[in-house]
């Protein structure tokens, strides 16, 4: 074929396409938001630390350190989340009113909810769930909160 056509053959084997590599799969921590309030799963900066760490895949580039997944169970943030959605969330996003956060309280509880409100002391969160009322927590009690990015439902 290489007479016949009078090319080299470099010039045959560098028209072989070569099929490109396939992109590295990215994933993110993954823990069930119940045991988030247990110790030892995230540092001083509310980052994901330790073992106990599942992990989830996740497209596109590769997320900052800040972002790490929950897993709902329950029944208590209806209709919103159900039992097993999986939230991803940024430590690192800004967090703006009406976002839906994660929060954690320094005595270790954990919720997900609407950030109505925040001033130079308190938030003000509102419930995903119609039947919980509105909370009022002082920024001294939380220990980091985290925007919700992306929920599968």
């Amino acid at each position: 074929m290489l007479e016949a056509t009078g090319a080299s053959l470099d010039d045959f084997f560098g028209r072989v396409a070569v099929p490109p590599p396939a992109p590295e799969r990215q994933t993110v921590p993954l823990l069930g938001l119940a045991q988030a309030g247990i110790g030892g799963f995230f540092d001083g900066g509310g980052y994901p630390v330790g073992t106990g760490w599942d992990e989830i895949a996740f497209p596109g580039s590769p997320p900052d350190e800040g972002v790490f997944a929950l897993e709902v169970s329950g029944d208590s943030m209806l209709p919103a989340y159900r039992d097993g959605d999986i939230l991803i969330v940024s430590r690192t996003a800004t967090v703006r009113r009406h976002d839906r956060v994660v929060v954690r309280t320094l005595e270790g509880e954990v919720m997900a909810k609407i950030l109505q409100r925040a001033t130079a002391r308190s938030v003000e969160l509102h419930s995903l769930n119609p039947d919980h009322p509105p909370r009022l927590l002082a920024l001294k009690d939380i220990d980091w909160m985290a925007r919700i990015l992306w929920a599968s439902q």
